[in-house]
């Protein structure tokens, strides 16, 4: 074991609750059962009749409100029995095997016995996308068609009283967690973090648009760059500057990886440089590849040598040892800090040195995620984050994940969906990829457009790739097509920032993480386990992003997607599609397959902005007609600690529906109001509806003039300029006298048009179907009348445009 320090610093002290209520325990000869909820029990098998009490890597609130059970022993059995599990022992096993350890979920007749395989396992997530090209293997996750899954934490290292990792003192026990929750599997998300911890709020700058790139830029040319951004009207929020920001060994600011100092041949000023970013309203970020340790050419060598018992003089090098907290503290002190005071504001822990360390079992990812989440919240008022790789079970407690450096090609990008929503079956909800890919490959404008628009419905957006001329992620670096769609999709996730810190609130207070795996929610349609590109983006979207080149006859993407039972609405044309069945998608370049639940309420801010912090002063409220909702708007200050003590906000939106009636309601703000601006400008855009007869907008009660317009194709009602305060409460009323308020215009025609209009087809040809469309639509057998000269792919899409 690594040389212990006397003290660890007060900020690696978490205040884990690690001892259950001792009501909630069980115990028998050599075993130990702790039942943490109905439905998640801790199995402890220990020859020596030693049980470990200490938090463990993964697991640090075992004190949880005992839930109801019972418990039957006789001399050769234990029974305990919950709501929802029946455990059978038999007492006097010499350890856990499969005729002697058994847990039945009642609601089902399943009976799982020890060692017993999972075939249903869903998977959770991997360590890197390193070098692939499609998909990789996924570790286990805690969701299972099967109805249960297990933990076995029993070889994970455990905190001592300081906060430090140390290897176990009962290595030959075994220490199981067993989670049988049926398909209940946002409950068991959500159990899981009250037990292992729940996922901190990440900052709401993280939401906007990040660059990072592999670049040897200089100081000018990187200022020069995101002054580029703004006068092209894209909105960042974050600038990374990787490795080559540091000097080397060798002084060649392109060979070395781990570095601390400055290389002032490209940076001259970096206080200067982070200072000019900060009023650019970006947040700065630096790369480390901390494992070589720190070398004589370093400035901040002298010091740490000094500290760690090295004489400088000697030239020799200062080892990385991130185990031994005396390393560590240094590591913090010397290294981190002073460019924290600097203007740095978070750290990309680049690490892919292995998994080993001086203490045996311990992976320095893992600790190095740790150390530096905890280590940039030490003064109590910053909060906690770090950019880094998934370092195993437990990482969702330290967002936000860098997923590797993947293959540009279009496979790299149809994995990217399925691997992004999985992740939630172990709670990690805040993976990072690199828009566009990473190295090789090909680069394609149509690729790289259809990347970004995936990355506006991924947890974070960044652009990134190497060190290569030839890869270009400047939305303007491309035709002007290219430009106007990523701009525009750049855009509109700088405005979706509302709605994404929301759903983060969400995911720290009820551990549902923003992008979902569409069985999370539908688990008994057996459809949705059947859908890897198509997931839930927070709690009112579906997203289907096309993941395939266009076909070459109709010149359009194509995604099948299957939608859950009631109304569903594309998000950016307002197209009705009835749920409960599949539908194919067509779509040009600049369609992204959005689709809203029928209720569904997407507050938006400003699409250009340069401050990704402030809450708006002005919001677009998206409302989906058709179902009733509830909508909680969260802001508080998007960067302390404040909202732990109850500084924070929240604005109910509420859809109330009947058949020929809406209503929606700004409610009064709730919590700390001087969080928001003192006063709001709401603009309603309600989708889905026919023009209404009558029309009425109150304000406390009291009615007020209302200047709307309603558009016609859109199908939608807007009314804008609406300026309240955060006590009002604001009510929008529409309705018609007679048959339903819902919309059902039939598209159809207009859906064929447009199609026919990308085809690769002659003009000819054209005409003589849209002079047959009306028939068409009538009767669809008769686009057969014109197979001669439609390609199958023509055919396949207009007969699903005829006949939805």
């Amino acid at each position: 074991m690594a040389k212990r320090s006397s003290r660890v610093p007060i900020h690696f002290h978490i205040p884990f609750r690690p001892i259950p209520d001792p009501a909630a325990v069980v115990c028998a000869p050599g075993v130990r059962f702790t039942i943490l909820t109905s439905r998640l029990i801790r199995l402890e098998f220990s020859p020596l009749d030693q049980f470990e009490d200490h938090p463990s890597q993964v697991f640090w609130y075992r004190q949880q409100p005992v839930p109801e059970f019972e418990t039957r022993r006789s001399a050769v059995q234990l029974e305990i029995t919950t709501e929802y599990l029946h455990l059978r022992y038999a007492i006097g096993s010499k350890g856990f095997r499969r005729e002697t350890l058994s847990i039945e979920l009642r609601q089902f007749g399943t009976v799982w016995h020890y060692r017993d395989r999972d075939p249903g396992n869903l998977h959770g997530t991997a360590r890197t996308l390193d070098g692939a090209d499609g998909r990789v293997p996924l570790d286990q996750g805690l969701i299972s068609r099967s109805g249960w899954a297990v933990v076995d934490d029993s070889v994970s290292l455990v905190f001592d009283q300081e906060g430090w990792l140390e290897p176990r003192s009962t290595p030959d026990n075994l220490d199981l967690y067993f989670f049988g929750y049926g398909h209940d599997y946002l409950d068991c998300l959500q159990d899981f973090c009250r037990v292992a911890g729940p996922t901190s709020l990440i900052p709401r700058w993280a939401l906007g648009n990040w660059w990072s790139r592999y670049w040897d830029y200089s100081q000018a040319e990187l200022l020069q760059l995101m002054e580029e951004f703004q006068a092209h009207d894209i909105p960042l929020s974050v600038c990374i500057v990787d490795m080559d920001w540091h000097t080397t060994q060798t002084g060649n600011a392109s060979s070395g990886w781990t570095g601390y100092t400055w290389n002032k041949s490209l940076f001259p000023d970096p206080e200067g440089l982070m200072d000019r970013l900060h009023k650019q309203g970006l947040k700065v970020s630096l790369n480390l590849h901390p494992a070589a340790g720190v070398y004589p050419h370093e400035v901040q060598y002298p010091e740490m040598a000094r500290r760690l018992g090295v004489d400088p003089a000697s030239a020799d090098p200062v080892p990385f040892d991130i185990a031994d907290p005396d390393f560590a503290a240094a590591y913090f002190e010397i290294l981190h800090h002073p460019l924290e005071a600097q203007g740095v504001d978070f750290w990309w822990v680049d690490w892919q040195q292995g998994s080993r360390s001086q203490v045996a079992g311990l992976d320095p990812l893992w600790w190095l995620n740790h150390l530096h989440f905890h280590d940039l919240a030490r003064d109590g008022q910053k909060r906690p984050f770090v950019f880094t790789r998934w370092g195993g079970l437990g990482s969702h407690r330290y967002p936000i994940g860098f997923s590797g450096d993947t293959i540009v090609s279009w496979n790299s990008l149809a994995f990217q969906p399925y691997f992004t929503a999985t992740a939630a079956n172990v709670g990690f909800g805040w993976w990072s990829h690199d828009i566009g890919g990473h190295w090789c490959g090909i680069e394609d404008p149509e690729l790289y457009t259809r990347w970004v628009q995936f990355g506006v419905f991924s947890p974070i957006f960044r652009l990134h790739s190497t060190k290569n001329p030839y890869h270009e992620r400047r939305p303007w670096g491309h035709d002007a097509e290219v430009f106007r769609i990523t701009r525009a999709a750049m855009q509109l996730r700088h405005a979706m920032i509302p709605y994404l810190y929301s759903m983060a609130w969400r995911s720290t207070m009820q551990g549902c993480p923003l992008v979902l795996p569409m069985y999370s929610v539908y688990p008994e349609d057996e459809e949705a386990y059947h859908i890897p590109n198509q997931y839930l983006f927070g709690s009112e979207l579906i997203a289907a992003p096309f993941v395939a080149p266009r076909d070459a006859d109709t010149r359009l993407s194509r995604q099948a997607v299957w939608l859950p039972a009631g109304d569903w609405f594309d998000y950016f044309s307002g197209k009705r599609y009835a749920g409960g069945r599949w539908h194919t998608l067509y779509g040009a370049l600049d369609d992204i397959p959005v689709l809203a639940k029928a209720g569904g309420i997407v507050p938006l801010g400003p699409r250009v902005s340069w401050d990704g912090i402030a809450n708006p002063a002005e919001l677009t409220v998206h409302v989906f007609a058709g179902a009733d909702n509830h909508f909680e708007l969260y802001e508080d200050d998007g960067d302390t600690q404040a909202y732990l003590t109850g500084h924070g906000c929240i604005t109910p939106l509420i859809q109330r529906w009947q058949e020929q009636r809406l209503q929606f309601t700004v409610a009064a703000a709730q919590g700390d109001i001087s969080l928001v601006p003192a006063e709001r400008t709401y603009n309603l855009v309600v989708h889905g509806i026919r023009h209404p007869d009558h029309l009425q907008l109150s304000i406390r009660g009291q009615d007020r003039l209302v200047d709307y317009t309603y558009h016609e194709a859109a199908e939608t009602l807007s009314i804008v300029g609406i300026v309240v305060t955060p006590t009002d409460e604001l009510t929008l009323t529409c309705g018609v006298r007679a048959g339903t308020l819902l919309s059902r215009r039939d598209r159809r025609l207009e859906t064929c048009r447009k199609m026919l209009r990308a085809f690769r087809l002659d003009t000819a040809a054209k005409h003589q179907v849209d002079q047959d469309l009306l028939d068409i639509l009538d009767k669809p057998a008769l686009l057969m009348n014109h197979s001669a000269y439609l390609a199958d792919s023509h055919l396949a899409a207009l007969s699903n445009a005829v006949t939805e």
